[in-house]
């Protein structure tokens, strides 16, 4: 049974209505403001009683003896949940699509979502595209620097795109680069990494090898770690900055505490992972972070895993304070989450 199935619809009103009202001034909110709206026609002191239930089941807060009530983290997931679900706005969900797709790469792609998060919502923009644990090639280039270095990148189906700077014992001509990497994309593309990795272990260790120019180059690559491409979720996070507008009871202390673990890409990953387990395309809101890191109680989290073309996965969210416009930030989840898995791959 979830914590609004044990109020009663009034008292989920009234508390809805505080919850809104500390959101818009960040104020703590006294019955009689509850009171004076038209659409519950109750005296101060029938709203009073409600508001000191709300409070002795958890769900208020009174941080001076003489001061309105808050609402604690267990009134914002109440209120949340009363909120009606999303649709899409064909206008805002096509501006959002196109600007996304003039970005090329999984990477810029990445990139851009943050920065349409951060700026819609004047939070923290926060997203991750997720490789498949088996990626498909697409290309390979093979780039001459001099000094016997080659600059090799590869693209995958998922359109993710990693390049690794590779130092060879003996020069190979770009005629012979060229060669090389006509041969990879002629036999492999399409191939898993994997199994084309095992499939070229096989190719050089042949005796023909030896007598075929391009695989006998193609040896010097191999032995350096061609292909040997490790393929890291991309990550990007946009407006941390913002937190200091935020109106968060941190110590100076924990604050930089807070600071240093949106730093770590790592813990960033967690988060979005641990937090945001609904379905493809479903939004998820967790409300207080504390569980994450100390520094983090009083942060919400709002964001949409989706599937991407070849099986990679994308989580993108937003982190801002428990006091946050709900509404707007979901809608701006949900726009930039379905529109950018509706790209092309």
């Amino acid at each position: 049974m979830s914590e609004n199935d044990r109020l009663s619809p009034r008292s989920e009103q009234i508390l809805c209505s505080v919850v809104k009202a500390y959101i818009e001034t960040g104020e703590p909110v006294a019955s009689g403001n509850i009171s004076r709206l038209r659409r519950f026609n109750l005296s101060p002191a029938s709203v009073r009683a409600i508001m000191q239930q709300l409070a002795a089941d958890g769900y208020l807060q009174q941080p001076h003896t003489s001061a309105g009530r808050v609402p604690t983290g267990k009134a914002f997931r109440v209120f949340v949940d009363s909120l009606p679900g999303k649709r899409l706005l064909s206008p805002e969900f096509g501006r959002i699509r196109e600007e996304l797709n003039e970005a090329g790469s999984v990477e810029t792609r990445v990139e851009r979502a943050s920065h349409l998060l951060m700026e819609m919502t004047q939070g923290v923009g926060i997203t991750a595209a997720i490789p498949t644990v088996s990626q498909t090639l697409d290309q390979v280039e093979l780039l001459p620097l001099g000094d016997r270095r080659v600059m090799m990148i590869v693209v995958t189906r998922d359109r993710l795109v990693r390049d690794r700077l590779i130092l060879l014992d003996e020069p190979i001509s770009s005629i012979e680069l060229t060669s090389i990497r006509n041969y990879i994309n002629e036999n492999f593309s399409g191939w898993m990494i994997a199994d084309m990795q095992e499939e070229l272990r096989k190719r050089l260790e042949q005796t023909s090898a030896a007598y075929d120019s391009i695989l006998r180059r193609l040896i010097l690559l191999y032995e350096k770690g061609f292909l040997d491409v490790h393929l890291e979720p991309e990550i990007h996070m946009e407006g941390a900055s913002n937190l200091v507008a935020f109106e968060l009871h941190l110590t100076k202390e924990r604050l930089k505490e807070l600071f240093r673990a949106l730093e770590e890409k790592k813990r960033m990953l967690q988060l979005l992972e641990r937090f945001l387990e609904a379905g493809d395309g479903e939004l998820g809101v967790q409300i207080g972070l504390q569980e994450e890191h100390p520094s983090m109680g009083e942060l919400s989290l709002i964001g949409i895993s989706v599937l991407l073309p070849g099986g990679m996965s994308a989580k993108m969210a937003v982190l801002g304070p428990m006091r946050m416009d709900y509404e707007r930030v979901m809608s701006a989840v949900l726009h930039v989450g379905r529109a950018f898995s509706s790209l092309p791959s």
